[in-house]
């Protein structure tokens, strides 16, 4: 990598980085935050994160009521230590499957293979970072070859998993958590990855090239042969099956972007492409930043979801967006989730219940075209 021109007037190298290591923050059902967030968060946005709180809580979490929960992650949540909090959720049965970026599963393999990302300025030097190489994320920090090492567990994982063929990224993952729990014991208390493959939580990432992960499959495929490919078919009609087989369905959306579309698409193509009327989510909860007036997917509202049959419509009351940013309250949330009477739940372990959840939804979908045929005779 570049190194600082001679005579260069800027902080040292040692100086940029002496900030403070970034953790995972781990909730642990603060019964002051629960207090903060039902009597002081009365009105405008703090009123909608205290109602998506209570929705997750109260109703989501209801034993009697057995919903598969989906979370969705956009933007740089782990590199800002939010991983800790899906952690925790993972640990306590609190969201069966995730659909996320790329890149926050690249940056988790950050904590997992024990580098570390620290504390920093948004308002250094750019040019002066690349020469010192230094990569920056707006104010979280970390040395370049965290990447190039990161790139080489990638490469060499894929290589001393024999995988030849195509796959879904949840199976990719799965694996890529199983290699990690091998050889890193103890990193599935830092890693994302590496717990939900031992939990048994699918991952999926909508696009799986637009990431780190993918650029090392595709160097994989380019340099060294073989079949592995990701197929995003695969994808689709895993959470298609997850989301029929349901009996209630929510999701926790943080962000936007692909992973939320990507999750609610799901009643779409039950319902138009495979003719099956799942009906739509009973539940959604989201925490954005994105505005609805810009027309864009993140930030379309639960209503407007209601007309592509991704949201129930006799649902609406349960349905929140809180405009907030996601590093300052999904960890409140978590906190009142964790301390909520409903804060446990029996972890469903759908990476595992796959296969027979697809064939599920195959013989509903044939059962489907089967009837179309005997209307038509």
């Amino acid at each position: 990598m570049p190194h600082r021109a001679p005579g260069s007037s800027g902080p040292s190298r040692r100086q940029v980085l002496s900030g403070k290591p970034i953790r995972y923050y781990r909730p642990n059902g603060s019964p002051e935050i629960r207090h903060l967030v039902d009597e002081g968060f009365q009105a405008f946005n703090a009123a909608r994160l205290s109602e998506a709180c209570q929705i997750f809580s109260d109703k989501m979490l209801d034993p009697e009521h057995d919903t598969t929960i989906g979370l969705t992650v956009a933007g740089a949540m782990t590199p800002a230590g939010l991983g800790g909090c899906v952690i925790e959720l993972m640990d306590r049965g609190l969201v069966d499957f995730i659909v996320s970026t790329g890149a926050n599963l690249y940056h988790d393999l950050h904590y997992a293979l024990n580098f570390t990302l620290r504390r920093g300025s948004p308002f250094l030097n750019d040019v002066e970072l690349y020469e010192d190489g230094i990569i920056r994320i707006y104010d979280v920090l970390f040395p370049a070859t965290v990447l190039l090492e990161t790139d080489a567990y990638i490469r060499d994982f894929i290589v001393r998993s024999g995988l030849n063929e195509p796959i879904a990224t949840s199976e990719f993952h799965y694996r890529l958590g199983r290699d990690l729990l091998e050889c890193y014991p103890g990193c599935e208390e830092h890693s994302v990855v590496a717990r939900a493959a031992q939990h048994g939580v699918p991952i999926y990432t909508s696009s799986p090239g637009d990431s780190s992960i993918g650029m090392n499959i595709a160097y994989h495929e380019l340099m060294n042969g073989g079949r592995l490919m990701i197929d995003p078919n695969k994808d689709v009609n895993e959470i298609c099956a997850i989301v029929l087989a349901a009996e209630r369905n929510g999701c926790v959306i943080l962000g936007g972007g692909s992973p939320k579309n990507f999750y609610l698409q799901a009643q779409p193509t039950l319902w138009e492409v495979y003719g099956i009327p799942k009906g739509g989510a009973e539940y959604f909860i989201q925490i954005t930043t994105d505005q609805v007036v810009w027309g864009g997917l993140s930030g379309a509202t639960p209503a407007e979801a209601v007309s592509w049959g991704k949201v129930n419509p006799g649902m609406l009351p349960d349905t929140v967006v809180a405009y907030c940013d996601s590093t300052i309250a999904f960890p409140l949330f978590c906190e009142y989730a964790v301390g909520s009477p409903n804060g446990r739940r029996t972890r469903k372990e759908l990476v595992h219940k796959r296969d027979e959840l697809v064939a599920a939804l195959v013989r509903e979908a044939k059962a489907v075209q089967e009837k179309k045929v005997e209307v038509r005779s």
